[in-house]
């Protein structure tokens, strides 16, 4: 199947987007940690799910500091996941299916061993070298202190001293200097990688920690209490995003731009959807939110009235490579997430989890939008949570003493098959062991153990996934709460198409429907139980 648009050349508005960490997808070559070619090995089973587009994490030249978002060279692949030939092969081959490619670009630093940055730390004080960075002599008699008061995203100060005495601001690890985006070379190199990528097939770009890109040129103190922000959702943003997105629709099939921007605020979240700047931006508002009716409820109710104004589709997700799991989150007596209360060891009841996380499946692919999948979700993939000390890599973990637990608990290896390590993650014989260690019981969630098992996750979201994209009505496009119990969250798509999730303790009825299309778990004959979804035909 040759590639082609969903329906328009605006892809995006209802694409299933699913997305891929490759260390931890499919590992070729036998070293423990996932490559290219694995995932091009793999590439059958993705279009089998039935996803519109994959989302690659970095996988760019880096020393893997933080997971390869300390970028090294964006024009090279790093040599653990292959060679830029491979990846030029694997968005050609993916398109060959049907499936678009979106790449990830982290504009706010570079790696230290970044060659800007490696001129910076050779070069002199004030020089043009480092003004392509934020380095800052130090406050303090002798220049000890860090320029101000703003914190590492990881844990302590965002500021590092360099030996000739000045400091550099990192705003996560300090082997991430953050890039001066007042300086028109930043802006220009950009550019020219959107170019490069773009002019490889890349059908967009998600764009890592968007709105903390522009920095207030006094660096301000927090305890200041700047307003505007002095990092923070800046106005400087939106004319760097009108730049790309002016670059974006220069190609005959136009590039997306999706963002990650972290806003409380919806009003200004959506001036970056405005028409000449992103196409979509992930919401984390409703990632975020609790497994309850009321809240769910109103944040669906937000996103959609966000939207419309600017004309740009919502998005939904459940996870993702920094985020706990669903089936682990949901089976929690808080089943939010807040990064400062992030914690392992947490009762979960992993059955009430999947049962919940299979409802939260029909309804996210039910809503108007695009939806995207972490790799894993589809196998009911658990947080690992019991990884050994010395085998945690996330800094996140590192800079704060273990205090907080790290990522890596949502980015172990998949399993793909087998009863043992590494559960066909590596091929027969490898004897590198996976990067992260998997738990011994990941054999039930293999693919291939849930392949063809009617009740299995891989069975519902293969099916989901079919069946929105065969049913007018899904994907972009308006929807209408239906009266329902307040528990119960139901609404109609297109014409004929309702959805119904149950949040109550109690099963609850069924709206009219000529036909069940798809229930996320058994009926109780006309009754809805608890913690379950159903797709339903209405005429």
């Amino acid at each position: 199947m040759q590639l082609t648009d969903r329906s328009t050349n605006a892809w995006w508005r209802g694409a299933a987007i699913y997305q891929v960490y490759v260390r931890s997808f499919a590992d070729d070559n036998g070293d423990g940690v996932g490559d290219l070619a694995g995932v091009r090995s793999r590439l059958p089973y993705l279009a089998e799910l039935g996803v519109d587009a994959l989302w690659f994490n970095p996988w760019y030249a880096s020393p893997m500091a933080d997971g390869g978002y300390d970028v090294a060279d964006y024009r090279e692949i790093d040599p653990m996941f292959g060679t830029l030939a491979e990846a030029e092969k694997l968005i050609a081959e993916a398109g060959e299916l049907g499936i678009r490619t979106i790449i990830d670009i982290v504009p706010n630093h570079v790696s230290d061993a970044h060659r800007w940055f490696v001129q910076a730390l050779a070069a002199a004080p004030g020089s043009p070298e480092r003004a392509r960075f934020w380095f800052r002599p130090g406050k303090g008699e002798h220049g000890e202190l860090p320029p101000n008061d703003w914190p590492s995203q990881f844990g302590g100060s965002a500021w590092t001293r360099v030996p000739d005495g000045e400091w550099y601001l990192h705003r996560f690890a300090p082997e991430q200097p953050d890039l001066n985006w007042a300086h028109p070379e930043v802006r220009q190199e950009h550019e020219d990688v959107l170019r490069f990528w773009f002019d490889r097939g890349a059908a967009g770009v998600r764009i890592d920690s968007a709105a903390e890109v522009a920095k207030d040129p006094a660096l301000p103190d927090l305890a200041d209490g700047a307003d505007p922000h002095p990092y923070n959702d800046r106005d400087e943003l939106h004319d760097i995003y009108r730049s790309w997105r002016r670059l974006a629709d220069s190609y005959p099939q136009p590039k997306a731009l999706i963002g990650e921007v972290w806003l409380p605020d919806p009003e200004r979240f959506a001036r970056y959807l405005r028409p000449d700047e992103l196409h979509t931006a992930f919401n984390f508002g409703f990632l975020a939110c609790p497994w309850d009716a009321e809240a769910l409820r109103e944040s669906i109710s937000t996103t959609l009235a966000v939207h419309a104004p600017v004309g740009a589709p919502a998005t939904w997700v459940l996870a993702n490579h920094d985020i706990t799991r669903t089936v682990t989150r949901y089976g929690r007596a808080d089943t939010g997430f807040d990064f400062a209360d992030k914690a392992h060891g947490i009762p979960t009841d992993l059955a009430l989890g999947t049962r919940r996380a299979r409802a939260a499946a029909l309804l996210t692919l039910a809503l108007p939008g695009s939806v995207y999948l972490y790799q894993g979700e589809e196998l009911a993939l658990p947080e690992v949570e019991d990884i050994p000390a010395d085998r945690i890599e996330d800094p996140m973990y590192h800079r704060t003493g273990g205090t907080d637990p790290g990522r890596d608990g949502c980015r172990v290896p998949l399993p793909w098959n087998g009863s043992a390590p590494a559960f066909g993650f590596s091929p027969a014989g490898a004897t590198a062991e996976p990067w992260l260690p998997q738990p011994a019981d990941w054999g039930r969630h293999c693919a291939t153990a849930q392949d063809g098992a009617a009740d299995s996750m891989l069975t519902l979201y293969r099916t989901a996934f079919r069946l929105r994209r065969s049913t007018a009505g899904l994907g972009d496009g308006p929807m209408t709460w239906l009266d329902a119990d307040p528990r119960v969250l139901a609404f109609a798509r297109g014409d004929g198409f309702s959805c119904a999730v149950n949040l109550s303790d109690t099963p609850q009825p069924l709206p009219a429907h000529h036909a069940v299309l798809l229930a996320s778990g058994p009926l109780d004959g006309g009754l809805l139980p608890p913690d379950t979804a159903v797709w339903l035909r209405a005429n």
